[in-house]
């Protein structure tokens, strides 16, 4: 093998690393262990749980629409000091937690540390592995760094809730925050970086020379305006909003209607909560190795069985356990799609060269359905019993992967149309 290329495995998997590192240590702070504190933080405040429970929604919003700008600013301002201010806000942010009496505090300071993981992890990471991989290796490796954030959560779990037990919840957050403020800010300073050039981006062929590494290829990227104008693009987008409906129902439901509904033992319900874990951690790795492999459409297609899948289960785990044990392993192995799904979408149509902003833009359906999800399910339960809304929930996964693989379909035969133009254009100047 050629140095050229040794240099290129080494630099673009030690980033992949500092990925994963990410995800294991400042998200997992800023994201999962929030939901640990939050018995402990209403007996101590007086809050309600619906009051209290509003930090996800309110730093979901607004890290959701903080998106497109902090996109934008990868493009614009130095890598290392847009990592350095969010590592601040993501890790000092949570640190803050710690001074918090009311709720107007807690609110406001979960917005602020959403904003700062959005722009180290949400938006930053992405943007750093579809610099540092083309698109035959792009899905491993966006697999690879989500999974960090889940081998993270099984550590960090145990801690949060031994340190809660020993020194309360505001000495937690303090340290807790410290210590991804501190990891988060090595990373930024030290760690993070762009490749030089096209030959230190990993590729499928790591055989190939130097010159076909430096190949030129057409550049098909688009550019905001340029996808706004897609149809595609939209279509996209409101299929990751129902995603967004599907997931957040199957996430935040799941467990009152198990223990209320269903009468299932704490036991049961505990135990469909690690299958979860597992399949999640599993979906994450081999979700990427399928979207590299097979393509977007096809696997779009298996996910789609999955979650489909996942709610017939769901809908018949009156019966039995096992459906209900059923359920948490299909939903976790499809959880890359909205994981990576898109990242690597965004990637894979709209190209590099206004990735950032246009990948905000995209989450952002996806926020807007995930917060609405738990609520309109609320309703519709209420009104219609679970069965019928379990029901209109595996509707609006039908609708998602409609809308998603047709717009994978279009953009796919689109980009070809458009790749074929470019080609005539640069021919016709080089004559």
């Amino acid at each position: 093998m050629s140095t050229i290329n040794k240099k290129k495995i080494q630099k673009g998997w030690m980033m992949l690393i500092v990925c994963m590192l990410i995800q294991a240590v400042p998200f997992c702070i800023a994201s999962n262990i929030q939901p640990l504190f939050i018995s402990s933080v209403i007996a101590e405040h007086g809050f309600s749980l619906t009051g209290f429970s509003l930090i996800f929604t309110i730093g979901t919003i607004v890290s959701a629409i903080a998106g497109p700008f902090i996109g934008s600013l990868f493009g614009k301002v130095n890598l290392k000091a847009i990592y350095t201010v969010g590592a601040v806000l993501c890790g000092g942010g949570f640190m803050l937690f710690s001074y918090c009496n009311t709720l107007p505090m807690f609110y406001g300071v979960a917005a602020i540390v959403q904003v700062g993981a959005a722009i180290i992890s949400g938006i930053g990471v992405p943007i750093l592995i579809n610099a540092w991989f083309d698109g035959k290796t792009r899905g491993k490796a966006l697999g690879l760094a989500f999974a960090g954030g889940s081998i993270g959560n099984i550590f960090l779990q145990q801690l949060v809730i031994r340190s809660i037990v020993a020194n309360g919840t505001s000495r937690t957050y303090f340290v807790f925050g410290l210590v991804s403020l501190v990891v988060a800010l090595v990373i930024a300073l030290f760690l993070v970086k762009m490749p030089k050039d096209s030959s230190e981006v990993v590729g499928a062929n790591n055989n190939s020379s130097e010159k076909e590494v430096n190949k030129e290829e057409t550049d098909i990227s688009y550019t905001l305006k340029e996808a706004q104008k897609n149809k595609y693009f939209w279509m996209m987008g409101m299929g990751l909003f129902f995603v967004g409906i599907y997931v957040s129902a199957y996430s935040v439901q799941y467990a009152a209607y198990f223990q209320g509904e269903l009468g299932l033992s704490a036991s049961v319900i505990a135990t469909t909560g690690s299958l979860f874990a597992l399949a999640s951690l599993f979906g994450n790795l081999v979700g990427g190795i399928l979207f590299d492999k097979l393509g977007i459409l096809k696997t779009l297609s298996i996910a789609a069985i999955a979650v489909i899948g996942s709610g017939v289960a769901l809908l018949m785990a009156g019966s039995s356990p096992l459906f209900a044990h059923a359920h948490s392993v299909l939903k976790g192995i499809a959880t890359f799609i909205y994981m990576m799904g898109p990242a690597y979408m965004v990637g894979s149509f709209f190209g590099n060269k206004e990735y950032g902003q246009i990948l905000g833009l995209v989450n952002l359906n996806f926020a807007i359905g995930f917060c609405s999800g738990s609520a309109l399910f609320g309703v519709f339960a209420e009104n219609f019993g679970y069965n019928a809304t379990w029901i209109g929930v595996l509707v609006c996964v039908a609708l998602a992967f409609t809308l998603l693989i047709t717009a994978a379909t279009g953009m796919t035969k689109a980009n070809k149309e458009r790749m074929e133009r470019l080609k005539d254009k640069n021919s016709a100047k080089i004559a």
